[in-house]
């Protein structure tokens, strides 16, 4: 009996030394956990994307592992080691984001799975706040440079802890700028539980690991890391379709990750070159005579070509390179909107014409391309500040940007698409079959305040957009509003002084503060301004300024108008369709007082 006990103790440990490693060489009848575009190719090759743009993979081993010692004082994090050999390979030799190993307490990421800089680990709402409940551990590749990330270049590898924002980072090591990726690399990952101290080593595959670390930072991976914890890969395109390869992972719990064979491991598509063809002359007559037929045709292929690339070149300037992450090829933008047909123009304004767009690059996707008019004065600085400020935004009552593109002529913005258009279009349009009613436009009215307080208080720095009104605000298919067209926007750091900021006065009569016509400077209050005169507009139904006067009445401006009517206590008779409301004036001005103590409280909206 006692060599039965010992034989079952010997085994037991046995199979939790096991359990604490593993070593893929390939991963060929591996079951690993997969979702997104992951997945194992029949050579064993880990693909965690399919050169397809804005997509997102997931791969991690299927069961967790116990990262805590409960015998350790305090349960502190046992010792880690991992290694894994990866490829990053792009066709059109851009980058396009990159890869992630991590360390996760859950291995269900359906809620996290955004493509472009959040590398399909964390999303909009989490990504740079370093929110302690994230509880998740990457170690990122990162080939895109993310200014909201403070990425120090667009080639670097990062310690992510509970945030996108890298607690330490460094430039990547023996990196060919000319493949552009395409060499195999080998990533050792090593944590001391004791020190407290994460290594990250980078090294061509096949080489040997170095004696010196290309990361090394102490930090106590105990708030982070919980006592059972998943292990895996990430990874994102973003604009750019993009491959990521995993090729080979050992992982090992309170020993060094067992090492790879890289002989055995799988062979990945590398990018490929075209050849030139050599031609044989035979007879001297039929070289003549091929000649004459070579430079004819050569002349019409250059001719077709340089008119081809013409319709499609673009302008590029270096203060894009900020941007270049988020430039969409203008060749994908004219065949979305079928070159700018006019059956898929949505609406058109002083600024520019907005387009329905499909991209095919995008499976499918469907956007709203705004093409600047030439029309527009000051096409180029708008431009410019519209990327700026929209670049980086991300809030539910913003409408989100997801890139651009320019060239000679044309400048483009590229938005998600709003199915339900503008608002102005249901306040005014008279073959409009939908007439909104009290609720939906309060909560419009709400939507727009939150996303100015956003913009005022709440991002990184202080955002006037300049010209709030009806027509950019878009509703989206739940009705819920969204501004918009930010090519008018200032933007200034907070707690400084705006007294600098001189400008033309721009904008649109009627919501131009009094004192903005006075002096011409901006602030967060001439948009407050404006936000009432659109509160007003929203509630009544009628344009802030009429030239022809307001139903008869002498006054041309709302806000004069509205105030007769209170003064003579005919509140209801402002608009037939306030009257439909079957709401007395008294319940108005509840509602409007409830707006009024939602805005006070800032961030309960």
């Amino acid at each position: 009996m006692a060599v039965l006990a010992l034989a079952l103790l010997l085994l037991t440990s046995l199979q939790l030394a096991v359990a604490d490693q593993f070593t893929y060489d390939g991963f060929a009848g591996a079951s690993l956990a997969l979702d997104g575009a992951a997945r194992v190719a029949p050579n064993g090759l880990l693909v965690m994307t399919n050169d397809t743009a804005a997509m997102t993979g997931h791969a991690l081993h299927p069961s967790p592992l116990r990262f805590r010692d409960e015998a350790a004082p305090n349960g502190s994090v046992r010792s880690f080691s991992a290694s894994f050999v990866f490829a990053i390979v792009s066709p059109h030799l851009q980058r396009s984001h990159g890869l992630a190993f991590f360390v996760s307490r859950t291995r269900n990421l359906s809620t996290t799975t955004m493509p472009y800089q959040y590398l399909g680990l964390l999303n909009t709402t989490d990504g740079d706040d370093g929110a302690v409940t994230n509880h998740i551990l990457a170690v990122e590749l990162d080939t895109v440079l993310n200014y909201e990330f403070a990425d120090i270049d667009n080639n670097h590898v990062g310690i992510d802890v509970d945030s996108l924002r890298s607690v330490a980072a460094a430039s990547a090591g023996y990196y060919d700028a000319d493949d552009n990726g395409g060499e195999a690399m080998q990533v050792w990952v090593d944590y001391d539980g004791n020190s407290t101290v994460l290594d990250v080593t980078l090294a061509p595959a096949g080489e040997p690991k170095p004696n010196k670390p290309l990361v090394s930072i102490s930090v106590d991976l105990a708030a982070v890391v919980p006592a059972g914890a998943y292990v895996g890969f990430s990874s994102s395109t973003g604009a750019m379709a993009c491959s990521h390869y995993v090729l080979g992972w050992s992982f090992a719990l309170d020993t060094a990750a067992p090492p790879l064979d890289t002989s055995r491991l799988p062979e990945y598509p590398k990018p490929t070159r075209r050849r030139k063809k050599k031609v044989m002359a035979i007879v001297l007559p039929v070289v003549a005579i091929a000649i004459v037929v070579v430079v004819v045709s050569v002349a019409g292929v250059v001719v077709y070509v340089r008119r081809r690339m013409e319709e499609y070149v673009e302008l590029r300037e270096d203060w894009e390179a900020e941007f270049g992450a988020h430039r969409f090829p203008y060749k994908d933008l004219y065949r979305a909107t079928n070159g700018f047909t006019k059956k898929r123009l949505v609406g058109k304004g002083g600024s520019g014409e907005v387009y329905r767009g499909v991209l095919r690059t995008r499976c499918g996707s469907v956007v709203a391309v705004k093409r600047v008019s030439d029309e527009s004065r000051q096409r180029t600085t708008e431009f410019v500040a519209e990327v700026a400020s929209m670049g980086r935004l991300r809030h539910r009552n913003l409408v989100p940007l997801l890139g651009y593109c320019r060239r000679k002529g044309e400048l483009l913005l590229v938005y998600s698409y709003m199915p339900n258009g503008s608002l102005d279009k249901f306040l005014y349009d008279q073959d409009s079959k939908i007439t909104l009613s009290w609720d939906q436009r309060f909560q419009i009215i709400k939507d727009v305040a939150a996303g100015l307080l956003y913009l005022h208080e709440e991002w990184e720095q202080v955002i006037v957009h300049r010209d709030i009104k009806p027509s950019n605000v878009l509703l989206d298919d739940e009705m819920k509003g969204r501004l918009g067209d930010f090519g008018l926007a200032r933007v200034y750091d907070h707690g400084a002084t705006n007294s600098s900021y001189t400008t033309s006065v721009v904008g649109t009569m009627g919501y131009l503060a009094p004192e903005l016509m006075r002096t011409g400077k901006t602030s967060p209050a001439t948009d407050v301004y404006a936000f009432g005169a659109f509160l007003l507009e929203v509630a009544c139904g009628k344009r802030p300024i009429d030239e022809e006067g307001l139903e008869g009445e002498e006054s041309l401006t709302l806000v004069e108008y509205v105030l007769g009517h209170w003064h003579k206590s005919t509140f209801l008779d402002i608009d037939s369709k306030v009257r439909s409301w079957t709401l007395t004036a008294a319940s108005i001005y509840r509602q409007l007082d409830r707006l009024s103590a939602e805005l006070q409280k800032g961030r309960s909206i």
